[in-house]
């Protein structure tokens, strides 16, 4: 489990450190001050400088992978660095309690590409110069050493070069509006196959409890999970309402990730006040089940209610994201703080 981390240079996000993290965290504040930006920073570390993160769309905040730009470099990964300053790397570090002290680096190079050209007939030499976007990653380990990769942009295409080889966190990310119906039929069956279908049933009958079953089905041509309701036929899932899918892809993500990292951006979506805080108490069931580390964001004052009613005293935190002077800063709240903030109203969010 991270136990501390800092985000340098990291889109909006100056320097920040939050030194006490524990099993469930929840990351608040007001727009714009980072809070998907430390999440996408955890995404980062877990994988270890994985190359390919550098076009994920999950990190790149590009949804329709149609509308990829033709630039990459300047597009994409030009705005990861603070205020668009490629000339300052990207530094993402923290302490795990097994893997002990991480670093993240992250650069940008702009190598010229020269060819030159023989002209047919006459034997005069041309030279052509283009720039190509390389992002590299340096990740550290300080019981197994250094792994260095890198995304190459040319006019062609992106090439990935990464040595891997170290044992690190795994890492898997949820934001609004993400999300696979197959992949979520493929990873439930996945769960059915060990007999752990009922963690995500359980779950599930916290939003709707006459649920009496869920399976994996492609009887309507593609891979999807069904819902047993009491109805004359199964029902597609997200039939039942966005707040239903949010809570299985959270269950399902998790399995993927055992003795990993769960990160959820806007945890309350789709979801009404009042069951927060049972969803909250999936949530520790789930990362008890699969020994992960949870990291969430939220916008709901009723949603750090719920969290801290459902999971006082079980290795939650409270995280707030400030900008202070231009920079950032991040309050972590004791449990005593927290109760006292909420009984008397006071803005944590």
């Amino acid at each position: 489990m991270l136990e501390r981390l800092r985000v340098r240079n990291f889109r909006g996000l100056s320097d920040v450190t939050i030194e006490e993290l524990g099993r469930i965290n929840l990351v608040a504040g007001r727009n714009n001050v980072g809070k998907t930006t430390l999440i996408e920073a955890l995404f980062l570390l877990a994988g270890a400088g994985k190359p390919h993160w550098a076009i994920n769309r999950n990190l790149t905040r590009i949804v329709d992978p149609d509308a990829m730009p033709a630039s990459i470099g300047e597009a994409l990964w030009t705005p990861l660095f603070r205020e668009l300053d490629t000339d300052r790397p990207i530094e993402i570090s923290g302490r795990h309690a097994a893997l002990g002290d991480l670093s993240l680096a992250i650069a940008m190079e702009k190598p010229v590409k020269t060819e030159v050209h023989r002209k047919q007939g006459n034997g005069v030499l041309t030279a052509e110069h283009a720039r190509e976007a390389r992002l590299t990653f340096k990740y550290t380990d300080e019981n197994q050493g250094t792994l260095t990769g890198r995304a190459h942009e040319t006019a062609e295409n992106v090439t990935f070069d990464w040595e891997g080889g170290h044992p690190t966190i795994s890492g898997t990310i949820l934001k609004p509006g993400s999300g696979d119906l197959k992949r979520d039929a493929i990873l439930l069956g996945r769960l059915r196959r060990q007999k752990r279908g009922e963690l995500i049933l359980e779950a599930l009958r916290v939003i709707e409890p006459g649920l009496r079953g869920i399976e994996d089905n492609s009887s309507g041509g593609a891979p999807m999970i069904w819902v047993d309701v009491g109805l004359r036929e199964l029902v597609p899932l997200p039939v039942m309402g966005a707040g239903m899918t949010h809570v299985a892809r959270i269950v399902l993500h998790a399995s993927t990730v055992p003795g990993g990292v769960v990160l959820v951006d806007e945890i309350e979506n789709g979801l009404h006040h009042s069951v927060l805080p049972e969803v909250w108490r999936v949530v520790e069931k789930t990362a008890e089940a699969f020994d992960v580390q949870v990291f969430a964001t939220t916008h709901s004052f009723e949603c750090v209610e719920a969290a801290h009613a459902a999971l006082r005293g079980n290795g939650f935190r409270l995280h707030r994201l400030e900008l202070v002077d231009g920079g950032s800063h991040c309050v972590t709240y004791s449990e005593d703080a927290l109760d006292g903030a909420i009984r008397h109203h006071l803005e944590v969010r």
